[in-house]
């Protein structure tokens, strides 16, 4: 169990072999019997939705479901307002609660829809792939996006209990478990020391499932002393986006042919090779990324960069202010930096590998 305890709230994320088979004892420990509406999508909700909502309503709660369409689509203003509907034509009140069960979109769009029903409702994440296991179920970074533009609306809603179960894993395609892996590649990376010489001994997606509790374990310890030192991003937290500014428009652009862990494995390695020819990343450092992606099936390379709409998606980033984006460079591994470059200088930067 990890304690996440920040000024305003402290959770808990609990991650264990087995814990999918106790969500409802353990929501009891926090949440009083209550209607709990569970959000879920069409891969998802057939493997786990009936158990999750039996051990739910076998601890006192009242269940509904909804189950959306998976993919980056159902982050969408018109999801949120088709679930919201749904759970006032039930009668949700403030003291009722929504729980999110799957990987980052649907823990995205639930966490949207706690902040905003009645201006904020008991919320509570099952994070069912590599990538939420990791990375999004924790920090309370909710959001949804635009047609053209990702992330671009969303709050920070921290849910009141994680719920990881590496056993989940096991039904996950070995594309869907990679993509997730590049979020911990980054998160090694940024981390440094003994997590970044464990992730250069994975050299397969077997070894990846084999060794998924330690991966979790370090990549959820390390986010969350990251949002405990800066839960709205203001500084150390921005360290977490490294490869997403270049990631998240190679992903637009993509449309749907990448997924987002695959775009961002492409993103790191862009972002490094510039910097390192720049002389801001010691040099080697790239080689020993792309090493760590290339090894379990990672793309590490797009046409897409460069693009006259890639420069377009860089200028939604949420790391722009004003005309200059904050990236995030590897000086070497464990001592990350923020690097401000004006968009105008972005061609050239880009170009200069």
């Amino acid at each position: 169990m990890i304690h996440v305890k920040l000024a305003s709230k402290a959770y808990d994320v609990v991650s264990a072999s087995g814990v999918r088979h106790q969500v409802g004892e353990r929501l009891a420990t926090i949440w009083q019997p209550r209607q709990v509406m569970i959000v879920t999508d069409q891969n998802v909700g057939p493997l786990y939705l009936a158990d999750v909502s039996a051990s739910l309503a076998q601890h006192g709660f009242t269940v509904h479901t909804t189950t959306v369409p998976a993919g980056e689509t159902s982050k969408s203003l018109q999801m949120v307002e088709q679930i919201v509907g749904e759970m006032a034509a039930y009668g949700f009140t403030r003291q009722d609660a929504i729980v999110a069960l799957g990987g980052g979109v649907v823990g995205d769009l639930t966490g949207v829809i706690a902040s905003l029903y009645m201006r904020g409702i008991a919320f509570a994440q099952i994070a069912t792939s590599l990538t939420a296991q990791v990375d999004a179920s924790v920090g309370g970074k909710t959001a949804v996006n635009m047609a053209t533009v990702k992330n671009i609306m969303g709050s920070f809603y921290q849910p009141d209990m994680v719920l990881i179960d590496p056993d989940f894993l096991q039904t996950l395609s070995d594309r869907d478990l990679v993509e997730g892996y590049a979020e911990v590649v980054k998160t090694s990376v940024l981390a440094g020391g003994d997590f970044w010489r464990l992730t250069g001994d994975i050299k397969t997606v077997a070894a990846i499932r084999e060794r998924a509790e330690t991966l979790i374990t370090k990549s959820v310890l390390y986010k969350r002393d990251i949002v405990v030192a800066d839960e709205k991003e203001g500084g150390v937290r921005k360290y977490l986006n490294f490869g997403h500014t270049l990631g998240h428009a190679i992903e637009l652009m993509a449309h749907g042919e990448l997924r987002h862990g695959e775009a961002v494995a492409i993103g790191m390695v862009a972002i490094s090779e510039r910097f390192e020819k720049a002389g801001i990343t010691e040099s080697g450092i790239t080689a020993l990324l792309r090493d760590r992606l290339v090894a379990v099936g990672l793309p590490v390379t797009s046409p897409l960069i460069g693009q006259a709409a890639f420069y377009d998606h860089l200028k939604n980033d949420k790391k722009n202010a004003a005309g200059t984006l904050q990236l995030v460079a590897i000086s070497v591994p464990g001592q990350p930096t923020i690097v401000q470059k004006a968009l105008v200088d972005m061609p050239a930067f880009v170009e200069s590998r």
